[in-house]
């Protein structure tokens, strides 16, 4: 059974102040989960601001819709988990193929274009966490970022 035992949400305007709010969230999920070693904190804070920095500075709002972050992070003693989701967003074209290795794949150019001008953060991302899922849920591309905690 996995116990949450901090938890933090977010939900608001794409904007830059969102990012600002969240290392904010962060910040105060770490005072609740001093627990987790530094460099797991490290990592996951890094990975969870790139994608969400992502959302805000590349995410396309649906027609007639306004693009809002959101953000669950849970803290269990095995695993440290971030929902970041682009609610009302355009659906993601391409859809991006998690299941090869970190680096950037001959048809991820694209893509890493899309999400991170210089081209690294999507790789950036899958090498600072366990597993990274992308899903579309409704009107929202939903990013799953998950680490293994080195306590677990």
């Amino acid at each position: 059974m996995t116990d949450i035992l901090a938890r933090r949400t977010l939900e608001e305007p794409a904007a830059e102040q969102a990012i600002e709010d969240l290392h904010v969230l962060l910040e105060q999920l770490w005072l609740d989960a001093a627990f987790v070693p530094a460099p797991d904190q490290m990592a996951f804070t890094t990975a969870v601001i790139e994608a969400a920095s992502n959302v805000v500075q590349h995410g396309v709002a649906a027609d007639g819709a306004t693009l809002l972050l959101g953000v669950e992070l849970t803290v269990a003693v095995e695993r440290l988990r971030a929902v970041i989701s682009e609610i009302g967003a355009a659906p993601l074209d391409p859809v991006p193929d998690l299941t090869g290795p970190a680096g950037p794949g001959p048809d991820d150019d694209a893509l890493l274009e899309d999400y991170d001008e210089s081209g690294r953060g999507l790789s950036m991302i899958r090498a600072l966490v366990t597993t990274v899922t992308v899903e579309r849920a409704g009107d929202t591309n939903v990013w799953v970022l998950s680490r293994d905690s080195a306590r677990a």
